[in-house]
């Protein structure tokens, strides 16, 4: 079994050597390296190759959020899973939207830690309960989009919407019944007309545009579906 690579930042030493004894413990998981700010993980990164860096926000010389952006340019394969002690609904759209794909906090339980973990190297969204609560009530207003001059299809608005719900793109093309890279070509073409990072964005935004219903919005850019084909 392939394990899931994983590089801890965090500047309080006492935090990662928790964290790695924890994980160590894990016969899927192992620990290939530990930064105690931005700048070490950025320079380490590319040695250790990483599925995951579980990241703090708040640390000295470079935070969180300053780090995502170069981390995701030098490792664009790598997952970014924030683990932080801050709940507030800014800091999780920042970090989305610079390319965290999962937003935890440290009061999350063992058993949540581990399957963020697991989700996240899977590439499905991992978003600490409480907060995607509060960031769906906060989803009222719609957003502007940035799109091509492309629409989504119907088979793109399906395919964004099992995003929204979570969805893997192994699940995605088990419940279409295509194979899983036709799935993958499709998330690549919504991602790309919409203008966003990640399945992150594309879920949030999904749900902020209401497209995260059976019901799909009626909308300029979508289509009335004509049949299921691929």
């Amino acid at each position: 079994m392939k394990k899931i690579r994983v590089m801890l930042v965090d500047d309080q030493p006492v935090v990662r050597e928790g964290l790695a004894a924890l994980l160590s413990y894990q016969s899927d998981i192992e620990i290939v390296g530990q930064a105690n700010d931005g700048i070490e993980a950025v320079n380490i990164i590319k040695q250790v190759q990483p599925n995951i860096v579980l990241l703090d926000l708040l640390m000295p010389n470079k935070d969180g959020l300053e780090t995502i952006p170069v981390l995701k340019e030098v490792s664009p394969e790598a997952h970014i899973l924030v683990l932080t002690s801050y709940a507030d609904s800014s800091k999780v759209y920042q970090a989305i939207k610079l390319g965290a794909e999962g937003y935890l906090l440290k009061d999350a339980s063992v058993p949540q830690l581990l399957q963020a973990i697991r989700d996240v190297a899977q590439g499905q969204i991992s978003i600490y309960p409480s907060i995607a609560v509060r960031i769906i009530r906060e989803l009222n207003t719609p957003q502007e989009a940035s799109y091509t001059s492309d629409p989504l299809t119907p088979r793109e608005l399906e395919v964004l919407r099992l995003i929204a719900h979570g969805l893997s793109n192994q699940n995605i093309a088990d419940k279409l019944f295509v194979q899983e890279r036709t799935v993958a070509k499709y998330v690549s073409s919504v991602l790309g007309k919409l203008q966003l990072a990640n399945r992150t964005q594309a879920a949030l935004y999904a749900m902020k545009n209401g497209m995260a219903s059976e019901k799909e919005p009626a909308s300029q850019h979508s289509q009335p579906r004509k049949d299921r084909r691929d």
